[in-house]
């Protein structure tokens, strides 16, 4: 925004000019009314020239005598009058946005239009594996120092976009078309704002990327629908094999666990034998030991426990020593059976 009276020489001497003629070949008195004229005005000027106001999201860089004075922020200030300081306002905090490989334009009111004109020059691009992509992007950046802007360089904005064009184009000639294309667009997004940056702090141009965005990547007009093909392709590829990996993750650890499973029956079953086998052993190395002790008391005693473990499997059955005499057979002859040593 001008600042008013920006040249105060000029307005004085109009005024002086307007008085003189006024007041030509009059009296003494009317030579003093213009010399009071003359410091009101130049006093007036002085202050309207000396006061200046800086918008919340602007800094005022102020030159003294066409050097670098000051450097001032928001809010109302003043300056030494008379075109001795001279003020120039930067849009520090505004984002300010560079497009490449595309033009957009914005009214109020109205949605984004973007222009239908190729910007070849700009997009397309060499990938590592000798193949060619039409990248788009934005960079969106901010004034962080605004004496270095306005002073360090001569035109910012064409420095900006020639070192963006020379940052981009390394980061993807870097990489496959593939990646550029598809899995890649973030890191060389992340890639590219950091060089960037490297590149405009080395020539201390006083900005600030805030971000940089690709937007449309897409093979060149020629061959996209070929592309487009191959790209459907894979992804049919892809699809096969991300089926095939759940139906395998479906049945091999199914298949797996019944195997340990019927592994852990079988070894269990192989330890409960072995130690019943085991124990059986234990107890015939007792017995026989105790037989060797007492022959007949072991074999009467085993005679016994065998009879009474097969007997003890009929409980309906009575035994009856055949010496007793006279005995009812109260239980009729289904139910006994008479019989002894």
């Amino acid at each position: 925004m001008p600042e008013p009276w920006e040249n105060p020489e000029d307005e004085i001497k109009e005024m002086l000019d307007g008085l003189s003629k006024r007041f030509k070949g009059g009296l003494g008195i009317q030579r003093g009314v213009v010399v009071f004229a003359f410091i009101a005005v130049a006093g007036v000027l002085a202050v309207l020239t000396s006061m200046y106001t800086v918008e919340p999201e602007e800094k005022a860089v102020i030159l003294r005598f066409g050097s670098y004075h000051a450097t001032m922020g928001p809010g109302l200030h003043f300056k030494l009058p008379f075109g001795v300081d001279q003020m120039i306002k930067v849009p520090t905090e505004r984002i300010l946005q560079e497009e490449f490989g595309f033009r957009s334009s914005a009214t109020k009111g109205t949605r984004t239009q973007y222009e239908d004109k190729a910007f070849d020059e700009e997009s397309l691009m060499l990938t590592g594996d000798l193949n060619v992509a039409d990248v788009e992007w934005i960079v969106q950046y901010k004034i962080s120092e605004p004496q270095k802007y306005l002073f360090n360089t001569r035109d910012v904005r064409k420095n900006l976009r020639d070192v963006s064009l020379s940052v981009v184009r390394r980061v993807v000639g870097d990489r496959r078309v593939n990646e550029v294309l598809t899995t890649g667009r973030v890191e060389i997004a992340a890639e590219a704002h950091q060089l960037m940056q490297e590149v405009l702090d080395h020539y201390d141009m006083g900005v600030r990327i805030v971000a940089l965005k690709l937007q449309d990547v897409n093979p060149p007009e020629s061959v996209r629908s070929a592309f487009n093909e191959v790209n459907a392709a894979k992804q049919e590829q892809e699809k096969v094999i991300n089926q095939a990996e759940r139906q395998y993750n479906k049945v091999i650890p199914e298949a797996r666990g019944k195997a340990e499973e019927t592994i852990s029956n079988a070894e269990g079953a192989a330890a409960r034998v072995v130690n019943q086998a085991k124990g059986d052993a234990a107890r015939f190395k007792v017995v026989l030991r105790e037989y060797k002790k007492a022959p007949s008391i072991t074999r009467t005693r085993l005679y016994l426990e065998t009879l009474e473990d097969v007997y003890s499997k009929f409980p309906s059955m009575t035994i009856v020593d055949k010496g007793v005499k006279g005995l009812m057979p109260i239980f009729g002859d289904a139910g006994a059976v008479k019989g002894g040593r």
